[in-house]
């Protein structure tokens, strides 16, 4: 019915004005600030593509736990927005792994896996410093040579999300 989509009573007005008052702590705008990149990669092969005899090829990968490590000291750290590779961060979003690839929000990614905040920079980092799964990551970085660089970035800039937003559960506030 065309004449539902143009309801302006003051009861709908009132929540969309609401509803696009939270789109931007929701994620679903693009922001702007200074922050912080981690990207975190696998360890080099060698020249036909193999990874060292006798390692365990799990010692070897970044793996969930790893990026789930690095975003948790973001967020700890006073990261305001986040974006895992070009997808980002929601309350709903998911680090998952699937073999050595990162499923986020449907999609694959493989490494590097690259982890932006905008925030306190300085906050980020020392939370990164202290965070246990970062300190257990640095040390495969160091004995097998997988990467982790941190990169301070003056100003960068983080899309809105554009996906599909859904929504599970809900509770209606008492008052």
């Amino acid at each position: 019915n065309a004449e539902a989509g143009r309801d302006v009573s003051p009861q709908v007005s009132a929540a969309r004005v609401a509803a696009d008052a939270l789109r931007a702590p929701a994620g679903l705008t693009p922001v702007h600030g200074p922050g912080i990149r981690v990207t975190l990669t696998d360890a080099p092969r060698d020249a036909d593509g193999n990874y060292p005899a006798g390692v365990d090829p799990d010692n070897l990968v970044v793996h969930q736990q790893d990026v789930q490590s690095v975003v948790n000291a973001l967020w700890a750290g006073g990261g305001e927005a986040m974006m895992i590779m070009d997808q980002r961060v929601l309350t709903t979003t998911a680090v998952r792994c699937i073999g050595n690839t990162l499923l986020l929000q449907g999609r694959t990614y493989s490494p590097p896996f690259m982890v932006t905040a905008i925030g306190d920079a300085d906050g980020m980092l020392a939370a990164i410093k202290a965070e246990p799964g970062v300190a257990l990551f640095l040390q495969f970085v160091k004995r097998y040579g997988l990467g982790f660089t941190v990169q301070r970035l003056d100003d960068v800039t983080l899309p809105g999300y554009q996906g599909v937003v859904r929504m599970t559960a809900a509770t209606k506030e008492q008052r």
